[in-house]
């Protein structure tokens, strides 16, 4: 049986790791180097590392802070923020990253999906898919770093990513984002439940029941920021707990 993994997510802005509501009023969090390392030596299984301006801004993410990760960082290590090319992704793969997360540039080009897994292989692709529940009930996806809603629906997107040739979905709730009320659960379950490929829970974890509750709903990863950052709960308690209800965690 796979196990279930628990990653610690740098959200990266003007080179400090920042954190927000509903992706909004953010905060700095502390140094993205010290941070990383200090996830991998207490048992994170991945790390995820979001330049989350970048697309915004129309640059190229931050290459030298990823390479500056990877040196302290020894676990599978996912780079995510203004890839909008093959070469993106294999600049990034050299310098350090083990997968590389798109969002803008999938829904801009779907055509990099396919070719980035055709060229480095599905696991190397995650795509991130940014999700708000609007007043009609409709989830819809937004692009450039939440500031952007497309026409898309969050579900039949993360049908088409699949099969496009993504490797992974990293599936955050914008509604729930920064709250700590916990995973949008219907959300997650209802990608989970129609997807083939592992599914990243992001955005509202805030009790040690929340991380529970995301692989109760299919979930194969839970993502969490600010209740890492600010020492409200460690990795080492997350998978404890888990541990406790039965599910299949990685030991440190």
């Amino acid at each position: 049986m796979l196990k279930n993994r628990i990653i610690p997510c740098l959200d990266v802005k003007n080179n400090q790791v920042v954190k927000g509501i509903n992706f909004e009023n953010l905060i700095e969090a502390g140094d993205p180097v010290s941070l990383a390392k200090s996830y991998y030596e207490k048992g994170a299984d991945e790390l995820c590392f979001l330049d989350i301006s970048a697309s915004q801004e129309n640059r190229s993410i931050m290459i030298d802070m990823v390479r500056k990760v990877a040196q302290v960082c020894f676990i599978p290590f996912t780079v995510g923020g203004g890839v909008r090319c093959i070469d993106d992704f294999s600049d990034l793969l050299k310098s350090g990253a083990d997968k590389i997360s798109i969002n803008s540039s999938a829904i801009n080009n779907c055509q990099l999906i396919s070719d980035s897994a055709n060229k480095f292989g599905s696991q190397c692709v995650v795509v991130a898919i940014d999700v708000k529940k609007n007043s009609q009930g409709q989830y819809k996806v937004y692009s450039l770093g939440g500031k952007k809603e497309t026409d898309l629906d969050a579900f039949e997107w993360a049908k088409r990513v699949e099969e496009l040739g993504a490797g992974e979905i990293l599936l955050t709730s914008m509604n729930q984002d920064g709250t700590k009320q916990g995973y949008d659960l219907e959300l997650l379950k209802k990608i989970c439940d129609n997807a083939k490929i592992p599914v990243i829970a992001s955005g509202g974890v805030g009790r040690l029941e929340h991380f529970a509750q995301g692989l109760n709903a299919g979930a194969s990863a839970l993502l969490a920021a600010s209740i890492f950052h600010f020492n409200e709960i460690s990795i080492a308690e997350a998978k404890e707990f888990l541990s406790q209800q039965q599910f299949p965690i990685r030991n440190n």
